[in-house]
This record gives structure tokens, C-alpha cells and sequence, in this order.
């Protein structure tokens, strides 16, 4: 095999095309499930543009770099995976098409293969400028007078809202709905809506508890398989993953107390600087290694002594411990727990207000958290510990609780649980919203850009945004910003590159009523009708007010912000303002990344003789692709 392969534009549309022929699958509303199998005889069934991406076994240094993108914006808003395909896609192709249209002043096959690459190139590089310099003014004037702002009252699944209330159910729903069953999607609603009503942080903001159930989430849950996905439920306290490694008896009604260290339990026994020297036979160095053995039992009886004296009966430990350790533990009545992980010991110590003790002959009475109980769970084929927290609230003003995601099989437990995961970090996006800032070479690339931007446009700020700004789900956004991108881009002399980003979000709606395209036009009639009333004046984002929504049969009604106009849209749900800008932005940067490569260097040849084949390399095209 050749140690480069060149790279055109039509190469990289064919391999995200490829991609996109993937995720159409599943996109939509009447997008289907994907199933994958693996020579083990595995199988696996998803919806999640995530894990489909994910499992695809890729070999195109190309196809690869596409995935990598898509998964590194995944982590950060936890969705938007099969559109960040369809949107790439649909740019490629419109950049190819006009990359062919430009003329060129040569009609050779290298020539014109030069002025592509660089055509394409410069209208990546152009939209990726105008996309941070007034994307987000364009969303403020033409998408958020349509939004609303979401409501965290209630978040009890037994509260009945209107059916057209803008609240976190309707936009989880939405969010479930593109990634796991239908039949699943209204019950994983009301299961995230109870986890957070437990994790809410009194006398502080919806971002609190978000954060805090983000960064502790590999903790907080725990995948059964083997059981319905109805079994999954919120358990009281903390459930750590591991088993009790020497015997537990405790009352129901006797408080118990714990310490959590972060090494092993064995005293310090040489100073600095000594050294124990071992040999075979002799007297003197035999003595010295039972002086030693003596006097390390010694200590640690001191230190359990202690842990006596703190009424401490249970031991959890980061690492594996001695079976010394575990019979004088066992003998002053303590159980342990070994091997417990940085994740968990890290809650522990959050939910105790503790911290693992460094040095066991150091412990005082605050490293001794008081747990309410201390007891086995079954949860599936394995056997865990449950503990409770003795006046928690006074440490973190919530009501601790874990999860337990069910499924039949283990790949349908784990796909539960990374949508809960990414469904917290959907949530946290869109209330806090933040805008993104380009990298170095980012601002390299948008300062070399050959842009037509004018210096004094004035920008928007997603920052300034209320929190919790959504709009309804099923191609609103796409449509609204569609249709403010052609006016700006007639008004401000860039018809090309608003027409391109313009195309490109619209094919996102069609592809969504790809199966009724009649119900695509009909909403799309309904926005533009009114867009084009009140297309002089936009007010400004306000708060949801008690008239703005009107209980329909079954409808939810959403209001414009021009004059109080009311778009009716069915059935669609709530998606966040927020992460569609972030979506288009990671979108853009891709394709620019994706048009500055020119060949594919294969490193998996020869690493010593590959220095010397790249210096004799010839970057000419090959004589069978003179012409066409």
C-alpha cells in the first residue's frame, strides 16, 4: 500500500455520505432502530447516533476523524449526533457544487483539482467566520422571540401540567424520543424528573444540582440486565459498588459509623533512611524481620484500638488490604470493604462531609461519617453495599438518592444509562448557556480568511440569554433561522455563504418529514406566514406569562413573540436553543478541519523507512487521472 493517499473533496463527501446513509436510519419520527452484531455473536439495538457511530467499525482515517467529532460534541451537550452527520453532509455537497461551478482558467485535471480544493476551502474558512462573528445575532433576532423559557416547577412525574406547558418532561420526552424506544421515552421522563427533584439543592440554582448529578453520575448509577426496563427505580442513599469482604451484622435502628481511607492500613514502621536487611541463615537478620512483624502488629492493633474507641464499625478502603487487616478487623466486629473506587469514595466524602483518611494513625472524630445503615442490596446476579447518610442534608441540602437502570440485556442497560447521562448534560447546557470561543488555530484560519465580514457588525450573546431557552422540536428551529439567514444575506451583500448554512438547516427539517412531506409544508407555511407578519419588529425574549398557554385537546400551543400571534404545532415537544447553536458550530468547524487535509499519510508501514519514502514521494497525480 502507498505510504499517502490524496485526498480530494468529492473523497470526503463520499465517506460522510456513507455515514449519513447510517443515521438516516434512525432519524426522525419514524426513524427505526439500527442492529448491530459482532463476531462474538453479540447483539445490539439502538436508536442513539451515538452508539451507532460508535460501533461502526471504521477504517478510513477520514471516516474516523468525522466520528471523533461527532463524540467529542456529544460529551459536551449530549446530543444532536445523527443531525451533526445530515448537517455535514448537506454542506459538502453544496460546497462540491459550487467548488465545481467557479471557472477555471484551466481545463487540465490537476489544475482544476487545485481550484476546487481551494474554492472549498476558502467558503469553509468564510463560514466558519461568519458563524462566530453573527450567528449568535441572528439567532437572538429570529429564533428567540419564538422560544420560551423553561419551567423547573413540579417536576414530579405526578403532576398533571398542561399539555402545552413548556416544562423539563416535554423536553425530555423529545430528547428520549431520538435515542431509545417509544414505549420508553414518557418513563425515563418521569424517572430523570424524580432524580432531580431528590437532587435539589436548597437555597441554590437548577445548575447546582445539574453539575453535581453530571460529575457524580458513574457513581450515582448503577445497569441491572436480565430485567425490564420498568424495574429500573431511585434508591435511597448510596450504593457502592463492591462487596463486603469480611461479614456485616448491624441493628436496623443502631446508627453505624464508617471511615473511608485512600491507602492501606498499616502503619508507618521504618523511619527515613532505614533500611531492613533480609538474609538466609542468619541470626541477627532473621531477628530483625520478627522485630519487625512484631512491632507492625503492634501498631495496627493500636490503630484498630482507636477506630474502637470512635465507635467505628465500618472500614472502607481504596485498595486491597492484608488478610491480617481482615482478621482484626473481623475480630473487634468491623466489616470492610475493599477495592471501593475514586468515584465513589469521592461521593462518599460529599455526602458525609468526610474525607478519606490519608494516614491511619492520624484519625480523628471528623474523619467518622455517621450512616444511618450499613447493609447488603442484590440488585440483579451481584451483591453491592446500600448505606445512608445520618442528617445529610446538613451537608448537601438534597435528598441522596441512586439509580438502577434496568434492562434485558446488558447493551440495553448500558444505552439507559448513557441517555440519563446525556440527558443531565442537555439539561445543564441549556441552562447555562455559554458561547463557544474559537482555538488558536481556529482564529489563525478566520484571520487568513478572505472574508467580506464587515468590523463593526454587532453580535449577539447566547450568554445573555435567560435560562432555559427552548423552542418546539420537529424542525421550528431549522425553518426560523432559515429564513432570517436569506433576508441577512441579501440585506448585508452575502447571499453565498447565508444560502449555504441556510440549505443546509433546511434539509435537517425535510429529512425529519421525509415520510409526509405534506406535513412539512404545512408547517413550514404556518412559521413563514408568520415571519412575514410581523417581519418589521421582534420583541424581546420575555418570561412565560399564565395567558401564554392555552389548553388544547391534546395540542400544544406555542406563542410567537411578534404580536401574539399563536403557531400550533402538535405533538413535536421542546428542544434547546442552546444546543442547536453549539451543534452548527462544532458543525462548521468540522468541515473546515475536514478541507485542510490533503492526503492521508498511512504510518502503520515501516516507521524506519518511512522518512526516507516520504523525502522521494511525488505530489503529482497519478498518470491515469491526467484527464478525466
Amino acid at each position: 500500500m502507498q505510504p499517502v493517499e490524496h485526498l480530494h473533496l468529492e473523497h470526503v463527501l463520499q465517506t460522510v455520505s456513507v455515514l449519513e446513509s447510517v443515521v438516516l436510519r434512525s432519524f426522525g419520527p419514524e426513524g427505526g432502530q439500527v442492529l448491530f452484531t459482532r463476531d462474538t455473536g453479540q447483539a445490539m439495538l439502538s436508536r442513539s447516533g451515538r452508539c451507532i457511530l460508535s460501533a461502526l467499525q471504521l477504517e478510513h482515517p477520514v471516516a474516523r476523524m468525522v466520528v471523533q467529532c461527532v463524540l467529542k460534541h456529544s460529551n459536551v451537550t449530549g446530543d444532536g449526533s445523527k443531525t451533526f452527520i445530515i448537517v455535514l453532509a448537506s454542506l459538502l455537497r453544496m460546497i462540491h457544487t459550487m467548488a465545481c461551478k467557479e471557472p477555471k482558467l484551466s481545463h487540465t485535471y490537476k489544475s482544476r483539482r487545485i481550484a476546487e480544493a481551494a474554492t472549498a476551502r476558502q467558503l469553509a474558512d468564510e463560514l466558519l467566520a461568519f458563524a462566530f462573528e453573527r450567528l449568535e445575532h441572528l439567532i437572538a433576532v429570529g429564533v428567540v422571540p419564538y422560544a420560551c423559557n423553561l419551567s423547573w416547577e413540579n417536576l414530579s412525574a405526578k403532576t398533571q401540567l398542561p399539555a402545552n406547558s413548556p416544562c423539563v418532561q416535554r423536553l425530555l420526552a423529545s430528547f428520549y424520543h431520538s435515542r431509545l424506544s417509544r414505549i420508553h421515552c414518557d418513563f425515563f421522563s418521569d424517572l430523570t424528573c424524580n432524580l432531580l427533584s431528590h437532587w435539589k439543592f436548597k437555597h441554590r440554582q437548577v445548575s447546582a444540582s445539574l453539575h453535581f448529578l453530571n460529575n457524580n453520575f458513574p457513581a450515582l448509577h448503577t445497569t441491572v440486565s436480565g430485567f425490564p426496563v420498568s424495574y429500573s427505580r431511585l434508591v435511597v442513599g448510596q450504593v457502592i459498588h463492591r462487596d463486603f469482604a469480611t461479614p456485616c451484622h448491624f441493628s436496623e435502628n443502631q446508627p453505624v459509623r464508617a471511615v473511608c481511607f485512600s491507602g492501606y492500613l498499616q502503619p508507618k514502621i521504618l523511619n527515613s533512611g532505614e533500611v531492613l536487611a533480609l538474609g538466609r541463615g542468619q541470626q541477627g537478620e532473621e531477628g530483625s524481620v520478627v522485630e519487625f512483624k512484631a512491632r507492625a502488629e503492634r501498631l495496627l492493633d493500636c490503630v484498630i484500638a482507636n477506630l474502637q474507641r470512635l465507635g467505628v464499625s465500618v472500614l472502607l478502603f481504596a485498595l486491597k488490604q492484608s488478610p491480617v487487616v481482615h482478621s482484626l478487623a473481623q475480630q473487634a466486629g468491623m466489616c470492610v470493604v475493599e477495592c471501593v473506587s475514586e468515584d465513589e469514595l469521592s461521593l462518599f466524602a460529599q455526602l458525609s462531609g468526610t474525607q478519606p483518611v490519608p494516614d491511619c494513625q492520624l484519625i480523628e472524630p471528623h474523619h467518622v461519617a455517621t450512616l444511618t445503615f450499613c447493609r447488603p442490596i442484590q440488585l440483579g446476579p451481584h451483591r453491592y453495599v446500600h448505606v445512608d447518610f445520618h442528617d445529610c442534608g446538613q451537608n448537601v441540602e438534597a435528598k441522596p438518592c441512586s439509580l438502577v437502570v434496568c434492562g434485558p440485556a446488558e447493551a440495553q442497560a448500558d444505552q439507559s444509562a448513557r441517555a440519563l447521562q446525556d440527558a443531565i448534560r442537555m439539561l445543564l447546557l441549556t441552562w447555562e448557556p455559554t458561547e463557544p470561543t474559537p482555538t488558536a488555530l481556529e482564529r489563525t484560519w478566520l484571520s487568513n480568511a478572505n472574508t467580506p465580514l464587515h468590523a463593526d457588525s454587532q453580535r449577539g450573546s447566547l450568554s445573555t440569554l435567560e435560562p432555559g431557552c427552548v423552542i418546539p422540536a420537529g424542525g421550528t428551529f431549522e425553518v426560523l433561522l432559515n429564513q432570517v439567514l436569506l433576508q441577512h444575506g441579501t440585506s448585508r451583500g452575502l447571499p453565498a455563504i447565508s444560502k449555504l448554512l441556510a440549505d443546509a438547516l433546511l434539509s435537517v427539517a425535510r429529512q425529519l418529514y421525509s415520510h409526509s412531506p405534506r406535513c412539512f409544508l404545512q408547517i413550514q407555511a404556518r412559521l413563514l406566514s408568520s415571519i412575514q407578519t410581523y417581519s418589521h419588529t421582534f420583541s424581546p425574549l420575555r418570561k412565560q406569562e399564565k395567558d401564554d398557554c392555552i389548553p388544547g385537546d391534546g395540542e400544544q400551543r406555542m406563542y410567537c413573540r411578534g404580536e401574539d400571534d399563536i403557531v400550533f404545532i402538535s405533538n413535536l415537544g421542546l428542544e434547546s436553543v442552546c444546543c442547536k447553536y453549539q451543534l452548527l458550530l462544532a458543525v462548521l468547524q468540522c468541515v473546515s478541519s475536514l478541507l485542510q487535509v490533503d492526503a492521508v499519510l498511512h504510518t502503520h508501514t515501516d516507521l524506519q523507512t518511512l522518512p526516507r519514502r516520504l523525502a522521494n514521494i511525488s505530489w503529482e497525480e497519478p498518470e491515469n487521472e491526467a484527464e478525466d
